[in-house]
C-alpha cells in the first residue's frame, strides 16, 4: 500500500513546530498522528519505534515514517517530542527508559487512555516535568498501520491531564500539535479523567463484549446470532476492537471500572425488575428518560 504524497506533506505549511517527532508504537493512533503531522508540516522527520517487523516494513515503505527501529536506542537523544502510543500497560513500563535515552530538551507525551497510573509513573521519570499526559479522543475497530488515516483526529478532542509538576510551556508545545492536526484541547484532572471514560468509553466496550459472550454461551448460540440484523451488530460494533489492548484498560482502570459496572447493574437490575412485576409504566421512564438522553448526544455535534 502506498500513500499519495498529498496525504503526507501540506506544502503550504507555516513551518515544523518539532525538528524531529519519535512515535514508539506505530498503529493505529501513533501511525495516524505521524501522517497527520506530517501532512500539516509540523514535524521534519518521523522515526518509528516498532516492535513487529512487518509493522515496520510496512511503515517504511509507505513513507509514514522516514526511518524505523525495533527498540529504544540512543537514537532518540536526537528527538525533541517522543510519542507513547503502545498499550497502557507498556507506557507506564517504558517511561523510565525513555528518560534514560531522550535529552532534557526534549519533551514525552503519551496517547494511553487510562491516565492516573501514567501520569504518577511519568511524573516519577520525569521530575523536570517534561513528560506530558494526554488522550486524544478518536479510534476505529481496526488497529495497526494499515488502519491509520491522517485524517483521524480532525474535529477530536485531545485531553491533557497535567499534574503540578508538569510544565506549561510543554503543554502548550504538546497541544499546538494536536491542534494542528484539527483537534480541539481539553483539560481535565487524570482521576475525573478516569471516572469519566470508565464511563463513556470502558463500560461500553466492557458490555459489548459481554452480551456477545451472554450469546455464545446460551443453548444454541451460535444459531442464535446467525439471525442477529442491525440491533445486536450496532450494540456490540466495539467488540470488534483488539481484546488484549481492552483488557489492558479494563484493569489499569480496575477501580473505576468496577464502580461505573456496579451502577449499570443497577440500572439492568431495576428494568429486569419492572419486567418481571409487569410495571408498565415504570419500564416506560425508564426508557424514556434513555432515549431522551441518546438523542440528546446524537445530535451533538
Amino acid at each position: 500500500m502506498s500513500i499519495p504524497q498529498s496525504a503526507i506533506r501540506n506544502p503550504h505549511s507555516a513551518g515544523p513546530l518539532f525538528r524531529e517527532m519519535a512515535v514508539v508504537g506505530v498503529g493505529l493512533i501513533g501511525g495516524s498522528l505521524a501522517l497527520a503531522a506530517r501532512k500539516a508540516g509540523l514535524v521534519e522527520t518521523v522515526v518509528g519505534v516498532e516492535a513487529d517487523p512487518a509493522h515496520r516494513e510496512m511503515v517504511l515503505a509507505t513513507g509514514m515514517v522516514d526511518r524505523v527501529t525495533d527498540r529504544l536506542t540512543a537514537d532518540l537523544a536526537r528527538a525533541d517530542l517522543v510519542v507513547l502510543a503502545v498499550p497502557v500497560t507498556g507506557i507506564a513500563a517504558l517511561l523510565p527508559e525513555v528518560a534514560r535515552f531522550t535529552s532534557e530538551s526534549c519533551l514525552v507525551t503519551d496517547v494511553g487512555s487510562v491516565k492516573g497510573p501514567i501520569l504518577a509513573a511519568g511524573d516519577a521519570a520525569f521530575p523536570d516535568g517534561r513528560f506530558v499526559a494526554g488522550h486524544p479522543i478518536a479510534g476505529r475497530e481496526r488497529s495497526g498501520p494499515v488502519a491509520a488515516r491522517p485524517d483521524l483526529f480532525e474535529q477530536a478532542n485531545w485531553i491533557v491531564t497535567p499534574s503540578a509538576r508538569t510544565r506549561a510551556d510543554a503543554v502548550d508545545r504538546v497541544a499546538a500539535l494536536w491542534r494542528g492536526v484539527g483537534s480541539s484541547v481539553v483539560t481535565m484532572e487524570a482521576g475525573w479523567h478516569d471516572e469519566v471514560f470508565a464511563t463513556v468509553s470502558h463500560l461500553p466496550h466492557l458490555v459489548a463484549y459481554a452480551l456477545m459472550d451472554a450469546v455464545l454461551g446460551m443453548t444454541r448460540g451460535e444459531e442464535r446470532l446467525k439471525f442477529s440484523a442491525g440491533g445486536l451488530r450496532d450494540f456490540t460494533r466495539v467488540a470488534a476492537s483488539h481484546p488484549a489492548m481492552w483488557r489492558d484498560i479494563f484493569l489499569m482502570n480496575r477501580e473505576q471500572v468496577l464502580r461505573v459496572l456496579a451502577a449499570y447493574r443497577e440500572a439492568l437490575a431495576g428494568l429486569e425488575a419492572a419486567i418481571r412485576d409487569g410495571d408498565g409504566d415504570a419500564l416506560t421512564a425508564r426508557l424514556s428518560r434513555a432515549r431522551t438522553a441518546q438523542e440528546e448526544i446524537s445530535h451533538r455535534p
